[in-house]
């Protein structure tokens, strides 16, 4: 599902203050207290902003921002008791679009989201859809001096780690690609959570997928890995 909001904060009362405040505003939103709950929902839903607390438990909100940084340029506004200008520098530093102290004023919070979904709504509507013809040898190639890919006659460019792990998968085309695999030839490291494979898996699918939902091209091999299926 898409939302036009995502609280990532532990104060359960609070976020559901917010949550019911902003739908009352036809602002559709959605709450997670962690990391992993961040992650585990971003593998199967979207979001047009995010409103992240710097302090989640144990975590770290900066930590889930530099994350999220790897994969979203989605708006990003901290919402945090901490006062001090060196957290506030910190977080407009590592990728925060905005920094609001608690106890923060809801219609205040609401018309710093409204201003982000306005930006949103007028980019969508003047960025033309870039399309250009792909080669008539194959309806699917990768590009690696632009980082993109041509799929049916569609350019689409990546980000680093979105054309990295395409790029793996392209290398085995028709072939099934362990999570392992994935984690050591795309991360280097094969210690990684599966939620960080699963949203980055996700990005790809809205980016190439005419349906992400039901994926023609990146399919799950459930308990496994994933297959990138090309006709020959």
């Amino acid at each position: 599902m898409h939302y036009n909001c995502l609280i990532i904060d532990d104060e359960i009362d609070l976020s559901k203050m917010t949550q019911e405040y902003f739908e009352m505003f036809e602002v559709s939103c959605a709450c997670v207290t962690s990391e992993k709950e961040c992650l585990d929902f971003l593998s199967e839903n979207t979001a047009d902003v995010f409103l992240l607390d710097i302090n989640l438990g144990n975590e770290s909100g900066f930590t889930l921002c530099k994350t999220l940084r790897e994969t979203y340029d989605t708006p990003i506004l901290f919402i945090s008791a901490r006062q001090s200008d060196d957290d506030v520098l910190v977080a407009l530093n590592i990728g925060g679009d905005d920094y609001v102290k608690k106890p923060y004023t809801l219609s205040v919070l609401l018309a710093k989201v409204k201003v982000h979904l306005k930006r949103l709504e007028a980019r969508q509507n003047v960025q033309p859809k870039v399309q250009e013809k792909a080669p008539e040898t194959s309806v699917f190639q990768v590009d690696e001096a632009t980082m993109s890919c041509c799929v049916e006659g569609k350019t689409i460019p990546l980000k680093a780690k979105e054309f990295a792990l395409l790029s793996c998968l392209y290398a085995h085309k028709n072939a099934i690609v362990t999570k392992e695999k994935l984690f050591e030839e795309v991360w280097g490291d094969s210690f990684y959570s599966d939620g960080t494979l699963n949203v980055h898996i996700r990005r790809l699918r809205e980016k190439i997928e005419e349906n992400p939902n039901a994926p023609k091209w990146i399919k799950t091999i459930w308990g496994t890995g994933y297959k990138l299926e090309i006709p020959s």
